[in-house]
Order: C-alpha cells, then sequence, then structure tokens
C-alpha cells in the first residue's frame, strides 16, 4: 500500500511540473532565401504557446556585425525578386510600427543581429500574434530580413531598407 501511495504522489507531482507549459502548440516555418544580389538565407520557426508565439530564426549570409530589421509582411509573395511582393507590415490591427514592448505592429520582430561570421541566431516571444487560427495568424505571410537596423519608431517601416532576404511563413 506504501509503494502504491509513493508511486501515486510522485505521478501528481511530475503531472503538476508540466502543467502550465503547455507544451508545444502549432508550428510555422519559413524557409528565407536571398532576394536578388544578396546572400542573406535561413530558416525561421514560429511555435504557439499559450497566447505568445516563440520565434527561433538562424540567418547565415548577412554581413559580420551588422544589425537587421526582421519582421512579418502581409502577403506571403517573394515573386517580385526585390521582397516587394510581400507588402507591408502585418498590421491586422492597425497599430504604429515599435517594439514588443510597447504598441507595435503584430510583424513588428526584434532586431538581428550577425556575428562576426556574418550568421545571426535569435530565440524571442512574440506576443498579438498566432500560428494557424485568428485575426493574427502569421501562416501564410511574408518574412523579411532588411537592409539595416529598425529604429522602432520611424512610421511605418521602422527606417529598415531594403529586404535581404524573403520567405513565407507555412505550417509546419
Amino acid at each position: 500500500m506504501k509503494k502504491l501511495l509513493v508511486v501515486c504522489v510522485t505521478a501528481a507531482l511530475c503531472g503538476c511540473g508540466t502543467m502550465g507549459m503547455g507544451g508545444d502548440g502549432p508550428k510555422a516555418v519559413a524557409k528565407l532565401e536571398p532576394t536578388k544580389g544578396n546572400t542573406a538565407a535561413g530558416t525561421v520557426t514560429f511555435t504557439q504557446h499559450g497566447d505568445k508565439v516563440e520565434v527561433s530564426a538562424h540567418v547565415t549570409g548577412l554581413k559580420p556585425g551588422s544589425t537587421h530589421g526582421f519582421h512579418v509582411h502581409e502577403k506571403g509573395d517573394c515573386s517580385s525578386g526585390d521582397g516587394m511582393s510581400t507588402g507591408g507590415h502585418f498590421n491586422p490591427f492597425g497599430k504604429p510600427h515599435g517594439p514588443q514592448s510597447g504598441e507595435h505592429h503584430a510583424g513588428d520582430m526584434p532586431s538581428l543581429v550577425a556575428d562576426a561570421y556574418g550568421n545571426a541566431t535569435a530565440n524571442f516571444e512574440l506576443s498579438g500574434v498566432s500560428v494557424g487560427s485568428g485575426q493574427g495568424d502569421v501562416v501564410g505571410k511574408g518574412l523579411i530580413v532588411h537592409a539595416n537596423p529598425d529604429d522602432f519608431t520611424t512610421q511605418p517601416t521602422g527606417n529598415a531598407g531594403g529586404r535581404i532576404a524573403c520567405g513565407v511563413i507555412a505550417k509546419a
């Protein structure tokens, strides 16, 4: 009887330890390809965790030590060669452009920072978006790496410059 009680208590405690973590929710992936005349490429994964979306990005082919604006755009269309076919920033709620810590477009994300080899790895959480459902759904949208840093104040673009990599966010 004591062994059964210990097993039951242990199982209950282990179950409680994972509650609230939510496990992995819906996922989407974008494969970034360089726009004409550029070399930036990579893979970005979006995973729903409750009301937040975890973003994991790995981008190569950037200028060493550089910083780049990084945004979800309205249209999942990279056919133009320069990334302009993705339209403007994804903004279904009509917010001003800005950082995650304040009011922002749903598509506004932290900038990418390249290391000394031109590689950028980033992991962060987004609010105001979702994977696979709702008005803030990123699936089917464009993903852009810009040539310059985002200043997070210039409306509506953040003055981030040209589009050096483009991808379409697809359900995984």
